[in-house]
């Protein structure tokens, strides 16, 4: 029987996932097991950028080696059709104020446009009780952005339908 490869996506397909996508999950070097958690991120046009908080075994992972590999996936719920990419590169932590205020004000847009439940706060280290624009001054939170990308994976189901 004859191995069947997964279709790959094309720079315009895998642009489009993660444009339309918000939920990654990001793979650091861990202890002897990779550790995998999930990110709230938007893209540019050019850069990734994720919300992170303060604490937590990625802090130790990322300050230990930055580089890691980001997946973001989109699938039908029977599985007919599926689609991901993997971006393997290298966090850098955001301090310039200018492009902190920028990417903040976008997280809280995206955050409004897609509706999210206010619990996003939690994962965010603050009440859902508190207003989303709070994480435009919060000092507990952390943004990332991937750089140095040295490998695109993206594959999709053969029956991929077009839009």
């Amino acid at each position: 029987m004859e191995i069947v490869k997964i279709p790959r996506m094309s720079k315009m397909e895998y642009d489009q996932l993660i444009n339309e996508g918000y939920v990654s999950r990001i793979a650091f070097k861990g202890g002897k097991y990779p550790y995998v958690a999930p990110f709230l991120y938007l893209f540019d046009g050019k850069f990734m950028y994720f919300l992170s908080t303060r604490y937590g075994k990625k802090i130790r992972y990322f300050r230990r080696d930055p580089h890691v590999s980001v997946e973001i996936e989109e699938y039908s719920r029977d599985f007919s059709s599926y689609k991901f990419v993997v971006l393997s590169g290298r966090l850098v932590g955001v301090e310039e104020a200018n492009e902190k205020k920028t990417i903040l004000e976008k997280f809280v847009s995206l955050i409004k446009d897609k509706n999210l439940s206010k619990n996003i706060m939690v994962a965010l280290g603050h009440s859902p009780e508190e207003a989303i624009e709070t994480i435009k001054m919060s000092e507990r939170i952390l943004i990332w952005k991937l750089v140095g990308v040295k490998e695109i994976i993206g594959l999709k189901s053969g029956r991929e339908q077009s839009n």
